[in-house]
């Protein structure tokens, strides 16, 4: 459905998305500067005044909010790089169509979220309450999808500490976890109700994305896997190649050897006691010694064309596409 979408709409994709996302942030931590109080009063995300005195440009005023305003500025102008940094990974990642959905469909979950809070409060304690929407559940649906796709990048915790994404990941929802327990174990569930569904309701759009991309991230790590693989067992195989055909025992004299392992390159001359054998599942003639004959991956016949030449090029698209390595982020 996704693909049928892009080929529709893709054009009409904002390019650069983050780009635009931190000048609305910027614009709001002037206003912020400049009056503390008038965000809260005129352009919040309040359900209230929404709906029941045609506020409605509330409903887009809400993201110009900065990103925790009650810290200092240092702290604001990093989390702000962090998510630019994140968003522009993803739309690299996912491309401009695919990371806009994602990121629309959760400014759209995230007013869903309050407007379900307002009502909520209003069946529990008889009156409805407007919590003002903020930008934490868009931003952390963002991060956990950045840890997913990216979770070996490392990042400098207090900059001095490197930490893989992937666990920061896993430390995030547990804490999320650890926090909602507290509210159960003694706000009772009510109070529970009140913060899970909002919160499970504005990382939707994360949860979508997990769900309906694991059977392809496995697909796509198995395929990784066997490419590389294949790679290091003919890197193997070159290299026996290379060592042990002929072997050069004395001066000039040269030994011709009747065996040698095609995976560690050793012949009857290594070692009086070893045993080779040759593999009925191998296409080709492949000797192998005791060590590698029940280890080694069977060989096909490949396609005319270079085998090496195949193997790097099915590998680089594969690593450039999923791969993103130990880059260290500081």
């Amino acid at each position: 459905m996704i693909n049928k979408l892009e080929r529709k709409f893709g054009k009409y994709a904002i390019r650069g998305l983050m780009k635009y996302l931190m000048l609305l942030y910027g614009v709001g931590l002037l206003v912020f500067f400049l009056s503390p109080g008038f965000y809260a009063e005129w352009l919040t995300l309040d359900v209230e005044k929404v709906f029941f005195h045609g506020q409605v440009w509330r409903l887009v005023t809400f993201l110009i909010q900065p990103i925790e305003q009650e810290t200092q500025l240092i702290f604001v102008l990093i989390s702000m790089y962090l998510y630019y940094f994140i968003g522009n990974m993803l739309e690299m990642k996912w491309g401009a169509f695919r990371f806009n959905l994602f990121y629309f469909s959760g400014i759209l979950l995230t007013i869903l979220g309050s407007i379900i809070t307002y009502f909520m409060y209003y069946l529990i304690v008889g009156v409805g309450i407007s919590v003002g929407a903020s930008l934490e559940y868009i931003n952390l649906a963002m991060f956990f999808s950045f840890a997913v796709e990216f979770g070996e990048v490392q990042l400098l915790l207090f900059f001095l500490i490197p930490v893989k994404v992937k666990y920061l990941g896993i430390f995030y929802g547990a804490y999320y976890v650890y926090q909602f327990a507290k509210v159960y174990i003694y706000l009772g569930p009510q109070a529970f109700l009140m913060v899970a569904i909002p919160f499970l309701v504005g990382i939707a759009n994360f949860l979508i994305f997990w769900f309906a991309t694991r059977k392809a991230r496995r697909a796509r790590r198995a395929t990784i896997a066997d490419l590389r693989r294949r790679y290091q067992y003919m890197q193997g195989i070159r290299a026996g190649e290379r060592e042990g055909s002929v072997v050069n025992t004395a001066g000039t004299k040269k030994v011709i050897t009747k065996h040698r392992c095609a995976v560690c390159g050793r012949t009857e001359l290594d070692d009086d006691m070893l045993e080779f054998r040759f593999c009925s599942k191998c296409e080709g003639d492949y000797e192998y010694c005791m060590d590698h004959l029940y280890t080694h991956t069977h060989v096909k016949r490949e396609p005319a064309g270079g085998l090496d030449e195949q193997l790097r090029r099915e590998i680089d698209e594969e690593v450039k596409k999923d791969d993103s390595g130990d880059d260290t982020i500081g």
